[in-house]
């Protein structure tokens, strides 16, 4: 559908001249990158040079997206914000709240009734304040995204870390809390470090069993889950532009499993062409007139090096099928190694199911692909070994995929289609399992493979590669099959081989939907009444943070100290817990209850110092707070690395913690603690990681005199009597520290 076509008209009316102006002022050939964001400041009229890695910047994005789960908490806060309307175009999308279990009718008449309440809260806040709104079954929010809102130049923000899909259709499109998504909405600026580049040159092209997915899996083993942080990934090469634009989608969508700020290709013919089968030819005619800046200018793709802070180059024409895990997203094997890997690590070989699907693997082309090899298991007489399940991204695809046969060929081989919805990909799924706990092997198509992020077993090895590979590796049953090279025994008794996957960029026939599942807001929503139930447990109206009282915090107590990897979803559950996203202190009770206990190595298990005796996380935390005691959290690396769910940094302040002290911190989590009036700090020396004992009592001192660039110090007080000290580092500009000292971003806001 076309949306938003007059506001794409301004901002491409407008980038040519701002291109330009960036050009002069910067005073050399621009990256793609630096095009868009330059173009748009949320000053026009800057005549600042801005610093990558270092300087801050306000920026005005062109609208925003929020799915259902982060949506509560960001509208609730937009609720207080005092306005009467969105200032940017913004929409809300229910695919978080959908269980997978029985089959898409079923699933999805069961989330209805259970999750009734908050679809009815987030469509009524909707038509009050002007926002598009995408029922339940509507589709993923990244792929409705790519299909009705991402255009060529833009830049989003929304409040999911695979925001970043946009990136497919040449979009600066960025992962976000919902204090930050308020803040859009509200018309004030949004601020960001300036991002560092990493170029990614493509050569050469796919073929065989390689896909666009194994382009993103073989880039995170490069840069790691941490490697992408604060940097915009930017790929270009004629080997880009031969990847279809959903590829691009999925290659950029994975790139918040890097810790990319976002990731970003040159509009081109393949993007021009999605945009006219999707209903948006008019957009692809304008981007189509001013596509020299929608690429990087020719000087960048001359010489590469001489632009971007970090370069890579893959021909494509090599690249092996990947698959990585488990547990993490870079733990990357080329397909040739796997088997010497699974065997090594005695990973469990039996593969019991494989999913295809989710936001980052649900296209067309993802379908048809892996429907091809689905297909040889019927016409091979081979006998599917593992459970099958298969996501569509969005009802156009459902409808379309259906219409053209594709589902028939996954039901003709025992596979079930659940909802347009993410499902088993964030935990929203009642696996079919006789034991909840044994160690077993699980691929997907999805983006990542935390422990417990499935299905909540912590002994399932999740791995993730292309739609088909797991196909293939589903119709095997077996983790050590590679179809590259293995042939399967089939119900007759001959060993059979798969035939290379075939698919189709877009359908022939063209996309098709009756009912996209789009509710458009009232022209005028002000009489529109937002309800919600004094005794609900689903929801809760916020109240503001306390305010800074202008001290320094004295003799906090440890409330943990996490050791090793430390992601949001172990700070704040999804799965059953996503119920509760709407209610602070109700989801207040998972809060870090997946971390593991450095003096233990237990989750969830920590010592209250005010009792002495051992108990749950949340329980600690609400004991010190009861007794006004506030609390500190000491985490390892690449702490908060993960979803954007700014539950992660709402749940410890609601519950008296006052600091978050790590090694280094997942951008977006940073920032989620900074809205939210909290300390977000790191340690100067990493080894001062070791100096913390569980009893310690902690202060912060420094805080009368809290400066950008100025180091705060740690002061430890050991149970027996002896005290260290140490200074800690942080990244508050001036603007951040008035977050900080208000309480939090919103009552910033509020104030001015």
């Amino acid at each position: 559908m076309l949306f938003d076509l007059d506001l794409i008209k301004k901002v491409y009316s407008a980038m040519p001249e701002r291109v330009k102006a960036a050009r002069i002022l910067v005073g050399k050939p621009l990256t793609l990158s630096e095009k868009i964001l330059y173009s748009h400041l949320y000053d026009p009229e800057s005549s600042q040079i801005y610093k990558r890695g270092a300087d801050y910047v306000n920026f005005a994005p062109d609208r925003v997206a929020m799915q259902d789960a982060t949506a509560q908490m960001a509208l609730l806060q937009f609720m207080n914000a005092g306005r009467s309307r969105t200032a940017v175009p913004s929409t809300v999308h229910c695919d978080h709240l959908i269980l997978a279990d029985a089959g898409a009718k079923a699933d999805l008449d069961f989330a209805m009734e259970q999750s009734r309440e908050v679809f009815d809260f987030l469509q009524s806040v909707s038509n009050k304040y002007g926002i598009g709104f995408w029922k339940p079954g509507a589709g993923i929010i990244h792929q409705v995204v790519l299909e009705n809102y991402a255009f060529p130049g833009g830049m989003m923000i929304g409040t999911d870390s695979h925001t970043v899909n946009a990136g497919g259709l040449g979009m600066i499109a960025i992962g976000v809390g919902g204090a930050d998504a308020v803040d859009v909405m509200a018309g004030m600026a949004w601020e960001l470090k300036m991002p560092k580049l990493i170029g990614v040159k493509l050569t050469g092209r796919l073929n065989g069993w390689a896909s666009a997915k194994d382009v993103i899996l073989k880039v995170a083993g490069i840069l790691t889950v941490k490697g992408g942080t604060g940097a915009i990934v930017e790929y270009f090469g004629d080997g880009a532009d031969a990847i279809s634009a959903t590829g691009k989608g999925t290659i950029c969508n994975m790139g918040a499993e890097i810790g990319a700020t976002t990731s970003i290709f040159g509009y081109d013919k393949k993007m021009s062409i999605y945009l006219q089968q999707t209903g948006r030819a008019e957009i692809a005619a304008l981007a189509d007139a001013i596509i020299a800046d929608l690429r990087a200018d020719d000087e960048v793709y001359q010489h590469p090096e001489q632009y971007y802070d970090q370069l890579i180059e893959i021909n494509l024409s090599e690249l092996e099928p990947y698959i990585n895990g488990p547990y993490t997203p870079d733990a990357a094997y080329p397909i040739s190694e796997f088997v010497k890997i699974v065997k090594e690590k005695n990973y469990p070989t039996k593969l019991e199911v494989g999913l295809i699907g989710s936001c980052t693997n649900s296209s067309y082309e993802d379908l048809t692909r892996a429907a091809s090899v689905a297909k040889q298991a019927s016409e091979k007489n081979l006998k599917v070994k593992a459970e099958f399940v298969i996501t569509p991204g969005s009802e156009m695809i459902r409808y379309t995929t259906e219409r053209d046969g594709l589902l028939k060929v996954f039901g003709d081989i025992g596979g079930v289609v659940m909802a347009n919805a993410c499902g088993p990909c964030i935990g929203q799924w009642k696996r079919h399992t006789d034991d909840p706990e044994r160690r077993n092997s699980i691929i997907t198509s999805f983006n990542r493979n935390f422990a417990k992020r499935n299905d909540g077993n912590p002994n399932t090895h999740g791995f993730v590669a292309s739609p088909e590979i797991v196909t293939a590796m589903t119709i095997a049953g077996d983790l050590t099959f590679n179809p590259l090279t293995d042939k399967l025994l089939n119900e007759a008794g001959k060993w059979v081989s798969l035939d290379l996957p075939e698919g189709l960029e877009l359908p022939p026939k063209g996309f098709e939907v009756k009912d996209p599942g789009y509710v458009a807001p009232p022209a005028d929503g002000s009489s529109v009444e937002v309800i919600v139930k004094p005794d609900s447990k689903r929801l809760q109206l916020l109240a503001p943070f306390a305010a800074w009282n202008g001290h320094d915090l004295q003799n906090l107590r440890l409330l943990i100290k996490a050791k090793g990897k430390c992601t949001t979803d172990h700070i704040s559950m999804a799965g059953p817990w996503l119920r509760f996203r709407g209610h602070l202190d109700n989801i207040s009770d998972n809060m870090l209850i997946g971390a593991v206990n450095f003096f233990n190595e237990q989750t969830n298990l920590v010592k209250n110092n005010l009792t002495g005796k051992y108990d749950a996380v949340p329980a600690v935390a609400r004991a010190y707070k009861a007794a006004g005691i506030g609390s500190i959290v000491v985490g390892d690396e690449n702490y908060g690395e993960g979803s954007s769910r700014e539950h992660a940094a709402m749940e410890p302040r609601h519950l008296g913690v006052k600091a978050v002290l790590v090694k280094s911190f997942a951008r977006i989590h940073e920032t989620n603690l900074k809205k939210q009036g909290m300390l977000a700090l790191t340690f100067a020396s990493k080894a001062d990681y070791d100096k913390i004992l569980e009893d310690d009592q902690v202060s912060v001192t420094g805080l009368t005199s809290f400066a950008p660039g100025e180091q705060l110090t740690i002061v430890l007080n050991h149970a027996d009597g002896s005290r260290e000290s140490f200074s800690v580092n942080h990244t508050y500009n001036e603007a951040q520290i008035e977050w900080f000292k208000a309480g939090s971003a919103l009552n910033a806001l509020n104030k001015s």
